[in-house]
Formats: structure tokens, C-alpha cells, sequence
């Protein structure tokens, strides 16, 4: 068992940790706050988490362990001084057969046909969602792996694009695209990135089979992207397919294509929007996303919001900066958000 983390830790991040962290934040519904020469000041899950401008992150309170191993895996082993376990998989909840999910990233599935899941676009202000799954026969791994084939989060958009093509040529592959509009129908629906993920993925799934792409009983590995795992489990349940959610799942062949996939189908997506926008759109939801959407309302003035909503994911609180009181007005705000507002107008009281 890892030895839990407790009371203050600080790291230093690289550029790409911290856009990578940065996003995953912006994914969940924390608590914000703003903070002199903070990136982000959140709150949520046991800890207070502050990303400085310097790169440094301290983050404070109980939960520092679970909060490492959800957004910044390969750091947990350095703050507990081991290899982080594999999270606890769906097991027979989310397993319309039964079976024990593996306790390692996937190596106890390669055995056999196995088909890797992962999303892109999530925590990214503007783009479109993508979830991506590809399936990989008995052997293929091998290939995978000697053809570099990696987390997409670990390479090069340009190696991300030409991986991605190369996979999508090669495997069975369904792919699931929600541009802005769309997504935020079904957010608004949904109140819930997690529920939304868990409907793609099981509609990838499904196509696969229907297809003939994939057979029943295949494995299926997601990296977990809910701490409530039973939301993919029940979006599963009606699937003749063995699932398994796990943690850092993109270290398993078959994940770390579809992260491939996704992240090559999101790039194509950006690119699409960008070129609707007149504006090179950015990645995250950092300062290049703020500075992009700036531009974008001194561009578009009176339609701004209108245009907006057909390049951005509208319900994240960067749209507060440019429109404040538009999420709540238009019902944008997440149950966990307003239960937040409404808690702290209580203790004004």
C-alpha cells in the first residue's frame, strides 16, 4: 500500500507537466480561486493544490496521495518513495462476466484480442471531445511497441498526428467526435464530463461489435477518468465485453493507441474550428486559451458569445472571465458548482 501523503508537498514541474496538470484541473469541478502569481489556486478531493507562474506546486491536506495519483501519476512514486499501485479496477461491476480486472497495466490482457480506450480534449477550452478505441489482436502489442507507439501526452503533436494515422490505417479503430455545440448538448443534459465519456465509450464499443471489429467476450481497458468507476460499468452493462478501468491504463499498448487516435482526431478538430474562428485556436485552457479568447471578443463584439459557443467548451469557468454570469444564467454551471455557491451564501449569512 502506498504510504498516504499528508500535510504539505511541493514539486517543481516542467512546461509540459504544468499544461498537462493545468487541464486536468480544468476538467474537474474544483473550487477556483484567484491567487497573485498562481497559474490556479483549486480546492477539491482534500487538498489545496496552487500552481505558480515558477512552475512550483504545493499542495496541502489529506488527500495529497489520491490527488498525485489522478493527475500527476509519475510524481506519486517520488512523494511516496514507491511504484504507485494500479487503482482498484471495476471488477465485477462493470464486468458483465465476472472477471477479475488485472492489477497491472494490462499485461495480464495482452494474452488475447484487447481493446484500448482513451479520450482527448477534455480539459481543452477549445476542440471538440474525442474518445477513441482501438482494438489490437493476439501478438500485436509487439508491433505497437516497436513502432514507438506511446502516450500521446509523451510525444509531439506531429508524432501524435503521423502515429495516428499510421494506427488508424493498421487496427480496428471507432472514434466518437463531439465538436462544441454538440457537447454541450449532451453536457447540458448530463451536468457530467464522466457521464458523457462513459455514453462515447460505450457507443465506440458497440460500433466495434456491430461491425464485426471486435467479438464478444474481448477485453476492454479504459484508463479511469472518474473516481465513481460504476458510471462506465452501467454504460457497459448491456456489452458482451470484459471491462476493466485503470490508472495510467496509457502504459498498456492498445490504451496508448487510442490515446494516439484521439489526440491525432482532436488536433484535426482544432485545426477545422481554427480555421472557422479565423484565429489560431490553442490547446489547454491556460493563459494561451485566455489570451485567444480575449481576441476573439474584441473580433467578434455583439456575437461574440454566438461564436463562442461554436468553437468552446462554454460551461468551463474561463467563459466567466469574458461573459460573467452567462454559465449561470444559461444553466452551465455543474451541480457541484452551485452547491458551492450555495453553501457559501449560507455562511454569508
Amino acid at each position: 500500500m502506498l504510504p498516504m501523503a499528508q500535510g504539505t508537498v511541493v514539486l517543481k514541474l516542467g512546461a509540459t507537466e504544468q499544461a498537462a496538470l493545468e487541464r486536468s484541473i480544468d476538467a474537474q469541478d474544483y473550487e477556483r480561486r484567484r491567487q497573485p502569481h498562481a497559474r490556479f489556486w483549486a480546492r477539491g478531493d482534500g487538498v489545496v493544490a496552487v500552481l505558480y507562474t515558477s512552475g512550483k506546486l504545493v499542495l496541502q491536506g489529506s488527500g495529497i496521495d489520491l490527488f498525485l495519483l489522478r493527475h500527476l501519476p509519475e510524481r506519486a512514486a517520488e512523494v511516496a518513495g514507491s511504484e504507485p499501485p494500479a487503482a482498484p479496477s471495476e471488477g465485477a461491476a462493470g464486468d458483465a462476466r465476472g472477471s477479475t480486472a488485472p492489477t497491472s497495466h494490462g499485461e495480464q490482457l495482452e494474452a488475447g484480442a484487447l481493446i484500448g480506450g482513451d479520450e482527448s480534449g477534455k480539459g481543452d477550452y477549445f476542440g471538440p471531445l474525442v474518445v477513441a478505441m482501438v482494438r489490437i489482436g493476439e501478438g500485436e502489442a509487439a508491433e505497437l511497441r516497436t513502432r514507438g507507439v506511446m502516450d500521446s501526452k509523451k510525444v509531439t503533436d506531429a508524432s501524435a498526428h503521423r502515429l495516428g494515422g499510421w494506427i488508424m490505417g493498421r487496427f480496428p479503430h471507432a472514434v466518437r467526435v463531439l465538436d462544441p455545440p454538440e457537447y454541450m448538448a449532451r453536457w447540458s443534459e448530463r451536468k457530467n464530463v464522466a457521464l458523457v465519456l462513459s455514453e462515447l465509450y460505450a457507443e465506440a464499443a458497440r460500433e466495434l461489435l456491430d461491425e464485426g471489429h471486435a467479438e464478444p467476450g474481448d477485453a476492454v481497458l479504459i484508463d479511469q477518468f472518474s473516481k465513481n468507476e460504476g458510471r462506465l460499468g452501467r454504460a457497459f452493462d448491456a456489452l458482451d465485453l470484459r471491462l476493466h478501468q485503470e490508472h495510467r491504463a496509457e502504459r498498456a499498448p492498445a490504451v496508448a493507441a487510442a490515446s494516439l487516435v484521439a489526440r491525432k482526431v482532436f488536433l484535426e478538430g482544432l485545426v477545422r474550428l481554427s480555421d472557422e474562428a479565423g484565429l489560431d485556436l490553442p490547446k489547454g485552457a491556460g493563459t494561451p486559451a485566455l489570451d485567444a479568447a480575449r481576441e476573439l471578443q474584441r473580433t467578434w463584439g455583439d456575437r461574440a458569445l454566438d461564436r463562442f459557443e461554436a468553437v468552446a467548451k462554454v460551461h468551463f469557468r474561463t467563459t466567466d472571465r469574458f461573459f460573467p454570469d452567462v454559465r449561470q444564467e444559461r444553466g452551465w454551471r455543474s451541480p457541484s458548482e452551485e452547491s458551492g455557491r450555495s453553501w457559501a451564501r449560507r455562511r454569508r449569512r
